[in-house]
Parts: C-alpha cells; sequence; structure tokens
C-alpha cells in the first residue's frame, strides 16, 4: 500500500456520485437537480440546527463531568502522593532518631572502654611508681 491518502479519491466519487444521483432523478435536467440538492441541504441543515441546542447542552454537561473526573482524579493522586511523602518523613525521622540513639550508646561504650583502660594504665603506672619509690626508699634506709 502506497504512502498516498485515498481521501481525495473517496470525496471526489462521493460528489460524482451524489451529482449522477440528483441529476437522474431530475431526469437529466440540471437545474431542477440543483432545485433538488438545495431543498435537501436546507431540509439537513434545519435539522442540524434542531438539535444543536440540545446538543449543546448535553456537550456541556458531559464536559463537566469529564472536568470533575479529571479534577477528582488530580486530588487523590495529590493525596496519594502527600501520604506517600508524609511516610517516607516519618520513616527518615525513624531512622535519623534510631541513628543518633546508636551513635549515642557507641560513643558512651566508646567512653567507657577508654576510661577502663586509662584506669588501667594509670594503675599499672601507680604500681610501677610505688614499687620504684620502695625501691629508692630501701637505699636510704627504708622498707
Amino acid at each position: 500500500m502506497s504512502g498516498k491518502s485515498r481521501l481525495p479519491l473517496v470525496l471526489g466519487l462521493t460528489v460524482a456520485g451524489a451529482g449522477g444521483y440528483y441529476l437522474y432523478n431530475a431526469g437529466g435536467n440540471p437545474k431542477v437537480a440543483e432545485k433538488k440538492l438545495e431543498q435537501d441541504a436546507s431540509r439537513v441543515s434545519s435539522r442540524v440546527k434542531s438539535e444543536l441546542p440540545g446538543r449543546e447542552k448535553e456537550a456541556k454537561k458531559q464536559g463537566e463531568e469529564w472536568a470533575q473526573k479529571a479534577g477528582s482524579k488530580i486530588d487523590s493522586t495529590f493525596n496519594d502522593a502527600r501520604s506517600k511523602l508524609n511516610k517516607a518523613e516519618a520513616d527518615a525521622n525513624a531512622k535519623w532518631s534510631q541513628t543518633a540513639s546508636d551513635a549515642d550508646k557507641y560513643r558512651k561504650d566508646t567512653a567507657a572502654t577508654l576510661q577502663k583502660k586509662i584506669d588501667e594504665a594509670d594503675k599499672k603506672v601507680e604500681e610501677g611508681a610505688s614499687k620504684a619509690k620502695s625501691g629508692v626508699s630501701s637505699w636510704f634506709g627504708g622498707k
């Protein structure tokens, strides 16, 4: 199938067929065929115009319904996104709180361990100093 549109061909054949129909019904007289075509066009036009006011109200009502549905869908999507954001924020705050608590516990444990090691080292230094003092005292007649 080629890329060309067949619409012009179809429209041309439709117009030629309509012209042939009116010319045949008019007995081959072009003036009568033209009058008959104008009468039919006038009748169709008046029918369309009489139906348009009702159609306009229906179309307006339909448009309002679609707008309302679209608006409620947008509101629903926005509220859903907001609730997910609030949940994510609450989760992040909970994790931050837990992390801060864990860090504080680790800091306290590290400080206690460090203090214990300092105390042990201090005790060894004091024991060493005490031994050295007693050793020096023994040189000068002390215990």
